[in-house]
């Protein structure tokens, strides 16, 4: 699905809340990831009505060192009920800076926002 540039603009309230959640988990790189957040903004949009971003970090960037451009963390989505009904995941790039967040649904529909953090359920790989 091709990205919808937007005008730069700082994270949302639920972004931030659902970054700070995921990297509150205790990995190499999640300090200096956890101090973009301040610098971070949201660049684009996965697809019409997605609330998967973008995301791009203002100079200056303290990297962190990631073996991967996959934060190294399971974040599961459940509903109400319990209910497990996707993953978030946290992209980086360049050495690491944070590149961007995927909500990766398997329910029928598209979600509308992401999911309160007291819905996903965060562990370590």
């Amino acid at each position: 699905m091709p990205r919808l540039p937007i005008e730069r603009r700082p994270l949302t309230v639920s972004e931030r809340a659902v970054l700070e959640h995921i990297l509150a988990a205790d990995f190499a790189g999640a300090y200096e990831l956890r101090g973009q957040l301040d610098r971070t903004d949201v660049v684009a949009l996965w697809g019409p009505g997605s609330v998967s971003v973008d995301l791009r970090v203002r100079e200056p960037v303290r990297y962190a060192a990631m073996p991967s451009e996959l934060v190294p963390v399971d974040a599961h989505v459940h509903d109400q009920h319990g209910e497990y009904i996707g993953e978030l995941l946290v992209w980086t790039d360049k050495g690491a800076s944070l590149a961007a967040l995927e909500y990766a649904w398997i329910t029928d529909g598209m979600p509308e926002s992401l999911p309160p953090t007291d819905q996903v359920l965060v562990s370590v790989r």
